[in-house]
């Protein structure tokens, strides 16, 4: 009788050490996943998109060149479009 209540108290002791580590886990997965999502969506905001004045390519405002109001693709076609106008390129 008394083997039968030792075997019955580890294995109730087991069953409760499995649950703990059960909500352990998912507690930390949550965590790990909010934190994750919360880095994600601070780097995928959606990027305001500028067109070049000189060959209407449209590109991210943050790798695109400005000059006043004007925006443009490269320091080349903002020399280009300064120099000589609104021209559309001879290539």
């Amino acid at each position: 009788m008394g083997f039968i209540i030792f075997r019955l108290i580890i294995f109730l002791a087991l069953v409760w050490a499995g649950i703990r580590l059960l909500r352990t886990y998912k507690q930390k997965k949550l965590e790990f996943e909010e934190r994750h999502e919360k880095e994600n969506s601070l780097k995928k905001k959606p990027q305001q998109m500028v067109q070049c004045r000189f060959c209407n390519i449209h590109l991210p405002e943050k790798d695109a060149v400005r000059h006043e109001k004007l925006w443009f693709c490269c320091h080349e076609h903002r020399s280009h479009f300064l120099d000589q106008g609104p021209d559309k390129p001879e290539w």
